[in-house]
Formats: structure tokens, C-alpha cells, sequence
């Protein structure tokens, strides 16, 4: 067992670009990669010492180890395909690989056993509307889980659906998986950006207009609900939709019927509306920008998408598929990300979201010429220090600390003005303070400031606290 000690096993397994993790000889986890901990949903922390198969259990026949027995007894590695389930109850298909360690004196001592994502892959024999990565929807964090699990119930019905998240999270790509496993999926999806155009543009964007109705107006044009009949209707940012269209709207969703820019006689139309916003509608009414009856009418259904910086575990994950994607794409060799350069994406806050993601890949991927992307390869902004949006306040960190049995109630919160004034003196004893109750260990110092390891880092860093 000396042979494992002597080197950096976190360090080796980060260098595997598949969920891995080792064994020692009883078959107890010793260390699993970040990819491992996505993909099983298990923070390496809480199962050190646990049997493997406690935490990847599969149908390999392995159910009584006897996988691990065979490679420790004979030393020869095998490989089985089968499925696993998650902690989030999730099935993955995978590729389960174990191999024998052996130390200095040629004595095996434990299992390296990785467990290759085989969604991807399996993806490609499907049809589009049969799999969410062929739309770039790719999350093994417990938030992206739990949107996953809305999808089949949100698609089986006509109810309106709202979609809200920062800019870049998604929204377009929840729409259209729900129009696609939905009974409308072979009428048509239509997305319509309600900030992108002038009213009186948008306006016959979406109800047409007759011929004459207005200077241009040459032909008679069908909007964009009556090519969405039987279909799908997004509207994204529909927070920014001006308050005469709100009007008609609202008429649109209650009759089913509209009449066109300049026309006499109804139409009627069967359209299920999907809208999506990065704004708050909920404040858009009270500040009488939005109206109240359109919101509730609009937002019967509701699923919201984290932004990228709290889906933990996800950013590798997707940065690898937009590897693929682009050396696909431009017909590159790329094989992977240097460490160095894997390390800097990883920690980037990514403000921008999945799209920021996919630009930064693309970017690197363009100007690389060797087989593996470095540092140089990357966007100069990833390396800017990035200063924490949206601080938070001292009372959201009590509150979340007090239920976490932390130490934000020794903090000392009389005067709203010493509080932010002081607010970088507090958070940064605050960090102290937990790091030593949980004896520098960061990411259940991480859980108590109900905060993600990445965002943990950059405080540490920022206030002079890293090694």
C-alpha cells in the first residue's frame, strides 16, 4: 500500500478524462476524480472508506464484488458494459474498466476502476427527439436532475410554461426539448424574441398583417401564431415585450383567436405558449411594466435554470462535449486540455453561462494547432481577476449558516451601515472561522457558507487566504 502513497493520487485521477476512482485491497474508496463525483453524485469526502459497490452500483455483476475479486486474484483488467444508478436514481450507461495496482514489491494493494459515460455515444444512434445532448443539454449536478425531471411532466401537458434563467443558461434548449417530447412535436416549434424588434414590428411578427395595412406592407403575411398552429410558440424575453402587445396577448391565450395588423376577420389558432425571461416578472409588475394578469396567465408552469457557477461538476463535463463538438466541427486532432489550461476553466466564474462556455471552446479550439489546448490557446479574459457579482449579505449567509450549524451566529450584525462597510473583514473571518471547525477541510467548509467549492476558492484567494 506504500506504492499509493507515494503519489498524488488526486493529481493522477484528474489526469483520467473519465469518471475514476481506486480501491484500496478490501475494495474501500480511497480517492475519486471530480468526473466520478458528477457522475455518481457523491462528494469523495463522504464515502472515503465505503465499499465501491456501496457507491457505483451496477447490473456488470459486480453486485458481490465479484468483478474486483477476479482482477485482484488474477491481476488481469476487465471491461463490461452495463448501467449504473446515480443518487439521483438516474441511470447511466457505462463502460466499467478495473485494473490491478500493484506495489514496489510487485504485491496487489488496491483497484483502479473507471467507469466511462457511454450517454454520449449511445446518443448518437438515436433520433434528436429522443435525447437531450444533441441539443446541448448536459448536467449530472443535482439542480440540472431535478429540471431534467420536470421535462416529461411539463411535455405532457398544454399548459403555459415559463422559463426563466440568466442569459446563456439554456432556455431555447429547454423549450425545444419540451415541444420535442410533447404530442405537438410534429407540428412546428417557432421562437419568436420579443426585445429583438420594435412594437410595431413585432406586432406583425406574431398576428400578420393584410396587404396595405401599412407603408411596405405588399403582400399579406401569416404571423408567427399562425405558423406555430398545432405547434409551439416560444416567446423568450418576453419581459421586454411592450405593454400594448401584452394586451393582445393576453386576448390571444383566452380566445384562441387574433386578428391580423390591418384585418377584419378572426383567426383561430391551437398554440401552446412556452415564454422564458432573465428578468424578474414578478418585480417587472410591481413596478406596473408587466402586466399582473398576463404573468399568472403565462406562468401556470414554472422551471427555473441555475446559473453555470452553481451546477457543480458540470463545467468539465461540458467542456469536454464542446471539444468534441468544434475538432468535429473545424476537423481538428485535438485530444484534451492541458492541466494548466483545465484548471483556468474550471475556475472561471463563466458570467456568460453555457454560451460563454461553448465560445471560450470554440475560440481555443480555433487557435490551437498542437494536440492538447494550453493556456496560450485561451481567451486573455479568463485570467482577468473577476470581482464576486452580487455579494451576499451578511443576513442570507446567517441564515444559511445558522441552519447548517455553522458560525455566522458569533458574527455580530448591530448596524446595517458597519455591515457593509465591513462586510470584507467579516466574510473573510467568516472563512477562517469555518475553515477551522472543519479542520481546513474545504468542501464541507464550502457546504457550511452554502457556498460551491469554486466560489470558496476565489474568496480564498481574494482575501489572501490560499497556501
Amino acid at each position: 500500500m506504500n506504492f499509493l502513497f507515494d503519489l498524488d493520487i488526486p493529481l493522477l485521477l484528474e489526469g483520467i478524462p473519465h469518471p475514476a476512482m481506486i480501491l484500496d485491497d478490501s475494495f474501500r474508496i480511497m480517492a475519486m476524480n471530480r468526473l466520478m463525483e458528477a457522475m455518481t453524485g457523491y462528494s469523495t469526502d463522504k464515502v472515503v472508506g465505503l465499499h465501491g459497490e456501496l457507491i457505483v452500483r451496477s447490473n456488470t455483476g459486480n453486485n458481490r464484488s465479484q468483478l474486483y475479486s477476479r482482477v485482484m486474484q488474477t491481476g488481469v483488467a476487465i471491461s463490461v458494459a452495463g448501467d449504473i444508478i446515480n443518487s439521483y436514481r438516474r441511470k447511466i450507461s457505462i463502460q466499467y474498466s478495473i485494473a490491478v495496482l500493484d506495489d514496489k514489491s510487485g504485491q496487489h494493494c488496491g483497484l483502479l476502476v473507471v467507469a466511462e459515460d457511454l450517454s454520449a455515444r449511445e446518443a448518437e444512434h438515436k433520433s434528436e427527439m429522443n435525447n437531450y445532448s444533441s441539443l446541448e443539454l448536459i448536467g449530472h449536478s443535482p439542480k440540472m436532475q431535478k429540471v431534467f425531471e420536470l421535462i416529461p411532466m411539463l411535455a405532457q401537458t398544454d399548459t403555459s410554461v415559463m422559463i426563466t434563467g440568466e442569459t446563456g443558461t439554456g432556455k431555447d434548449k429547454i423549450a425545444e426539448v419540451i415541444h420535442q417530447k410533447s404530442s405537438r412535436a410534429r407540428f412546428s416549434f417557432i421562437k419568436v424574441n420579443c426585445g429583438a424588434l420594435p412594437p410595431g414590428l413585432l406586432e406583425s411578427e406574431l398576428f400578420g398583417h393584410v396587404k396595405g395595412s401599412f407603408t411596405g406592407a405588399t403582400r399579406n403575411k401569416q404571423g408567427m401564431f399562425s405558423l406555430a398552429d398545432k405547434g409551439t410558440l416560444f416567446l423568450t424575453e418576453i419581459g421586454d415585450m411592450p405593454s400594448s402587445l401584452q394586451v393582445k396577448l393576453l386576448s390571444v391565450l383566452d380566445d384562441r383567436a387574433f386578428i391580423p395588423v390591418g384585418g377584419e376577420n378572426k383567426i383561430t389558432v391551437d398554440v401552446r405558449i412556452i415564454a422564458a425571461t432573465h428578468r424578474s416578472l414578478r418585480e417587472q409588475v410591481r413596478k406596473n411594466k408587466f402586466r399582473e394578469d398576463l404573468f399568472y396567465r403565462l406562468n401556470v408552469l414554472q422551471v427555473h435554470l441555475p446559473p453555470l457557477r452553481e451546477r457543480e461538476g458540470d463545467v468539465r463535463y461540458l467542456l469536454d462535449f464542446f471539444l468534441q463538438k468544434f475538432t468535429r466541427v473545424l476537423n481538428k486532432s485535438i485530444v484534451g486540455f492541458a492541466p494548466k489550461a483545465m484548471q483556468s476553466l474550471l475556475e472561471y466564474p463563466y458570467p456568460g453561462n453555457i454560451r460563454e462556455l461553448s465560445n471560450t471552446v470554440e475560440y481555443a479550439v480555433n487557435v490551437c494547432g498542437r494536440k492538447k489546448i494550453n493556456t496560450d490557446h485561451l481567451p486573455p479574459y479568463i485570467f482577468e481577476q473577476h470581482i464576486e457579482e452580487n455579494p451576499q449579505p451578511l443576513e442570507v449567509a446567517a441564515e444559511k449558516k445558522a441552519k447548517k450549524k455553522s458560525v455566522v451566529d458569533e458574527v455580530s450584525i448591530n448596524k446595517q451601515s458597519e455591515r457593509l462597510e465591513n462586510w470584507p473583514e467579516i466574510e473573510r473571518q467568516l472563512i477562517i472561522d469555518i475553515l477551522k471547525e472543519h479542520r481546513g477541510n474545504r468542501t464541507r467548509a464550502a457546504e457550511g457558507l452554502g457556498w460551491g467549492r469554486m466560489k470558496l476558492w476565489r474568496k480564498m484567494k481574494k482575501y489572501g487566504l490560499q497556501e
